[in-house]
């Protein structure tokens, strides 16, 4: 069984966030990059298929340069192998479409991701892969077993759980409760050492098309200075709320 892992690098979520002086685009200077969260769930899966089924594991990530370190973290986590599309992606629709290039030459019979990453939380990039792709799609699992040609996949709804077997090939995106998060994979040593020599390929983009454009940004706006009122001073309370924050 081949298995494809798309994986996004974003900021550390302690990271502070910045734009530039213009506001036109994030700051990227002093970020930290890693895994995208719900990603790393994905990775983790795919692994633990790989050490129970003998699946290959391919890493995929559409960004420049500057995010192989986070592939080769993928690497030392246990992927066999990664591919990097060397573009900056602008837009969900462009993503996708990257991914999906890649899947179809690459007769994968899995493709696991996060539902959303954590940056923009946009959520559609693997539902456009699916559509693309034309195959069977599971949003928000939160457990996948794989038999044969089938994978069965349990999914959060409101008030329960759903359970939905579908045919291979598919995508399933993942979220927290794909596997514990005390199954999380620190990469050893060896992991490390061992990522050095795996194979990174680089392909160039197959389209230059994006559909979305940003064109500004702005910070959330600073927290008000706190008031403090003596727990004696009811009336000043009950002022403040009235004239001031407006709740009453």
């Amino acid at each position: 069984m081949k298995i494809l892992v798309c994986i996004s690098s974003v900021p550390d979520t302690t990271s502070k966030i910045n734009f530039t002086a213009d506001k036109s685009a994030f700051d990227k200077n002093g970020i930290q990059w890693v895994i995208n969260p719900l990603d790393e769930f994905a990775l983790t899966k795919a692994i633990k298929l790989q050490e129970s089924q003998g699946a290959t594991v391919t890493v995929l990530n559409v960004g420049d340069a500057t995010t192989e370190p986070v592939i080769r973290k993928a690497l030392a986590i246990g992927a066999n192998d990664a591919v990097r599309v060397n573009l900056d992606p602008k837009d969900s629709f462009s993503t996708a479409k990257e991914i999906a290039a890649v899947a179809q030459n690459g007769g994968y019979d899995l493709i696991l991701c996060g539902k959303e990453s954590i940056d923009y939380n946009g959520g559609s990039v693997p539902g456009m892969l699916a559509q693309l792709l034309n195959q069977p799609f599971v949003n928000a699992s939160v457990g996948l077993d794989v038999n044969g040609s089938e994978a069965t996949a349990i999914r959060e709804i409101e008030g329960g759980k759903e359970t939905i077997s579908v045919k291979l090939p598919a995508v399933i995106a993942g979220q927290k409760g794909l596997v514990d998060e005390k199954d999380l994979i620190i990469p050893n040593m060896r992991g490390i050492m061992s990522a050095r020599t795996k194979p990174l390929q680089v392909v160039e983009p197959a389209s230059s098309e994006v559909k979305v454009q940003g064109v500004s940004f702005d910070s959330v706006p600073p927290r008000a200075a706190v008031k403090m009122v003596s727990p004696d001073n009811l009336d000043e309370l009950v002022r403040l709320l009235h004239e001031e924050a407006k709740v009453i």
